[in-house]
C-alpha cells in the first residue's frame, strides 16, 4: 500500500469510528462526508433541536499533495495527536488551523 493509500486508510476508519460515536441530542445527527478521490473527511452536524438550528463542522481532515492536513478540529479528542499515534508522521502532518508562521516553529509539516 502506497502512503497515501495508507494515510487515506487511517484518516477514514478514524472518521468513521467517531462519527459512529452517539453524543449529541437524538433530533440532531452526526454525519460523517468521505470524498476518497479528493482526499476530504468531514465530521457534522445536523438537525433541530427544540427551535434551534444545530449545525456545523466538527472535524475536517484532508489528504493533500502527500501530507495530512487537518483543516480544523473543534473536538476535545486532540486528532492531531491520535493521527501521529495511528502512523502519521509529524512531518507529514499540516495543523491548518494554526498561521503558517506558527506552523514554522511547530515541528510539524510547514504545507
Amino acid at each position: 500500500m502506497d502512503q497515501i493509500a495508507k494515510y487515506k486508510k487511517i484518516i477514514r476508519e478514524l472518521v468513521e469510528h467517531y462519527g459512529s460515536i452517539k453524543k449529541v441530542p437524538e433530533e440532531v445527527q452526526t454525519l460523517v462526508a468521505i470524498d476518497e478521490d479528493h482526499g476530504q473527511y468531514l465530521l457534522y452536524n445536523s438537525g433541530w433541536k427544540d427551535d434551534r438550528r444545530n449545525y456545523g463542522c466538527f472535524l475536517h481532515i484532508g489528504v493533500k499533495d502527500g501530507k495530512v492536513h487537518l483543516y480544523h478540529d473543534g473536538t476535545n479528542l486532540e486528532i492531531g495527536a491520535e493521527l501521529l499515534e495511528l502512523g502519521i508522521p509529524k512531518e507529514d502532518l499540516v495543523l491548518e488551523f494554526q498561521a503558517p508562521s506558527k506552523r514554522a516553529i511547530s515541528g510539524y509539516a510547514l504545507a
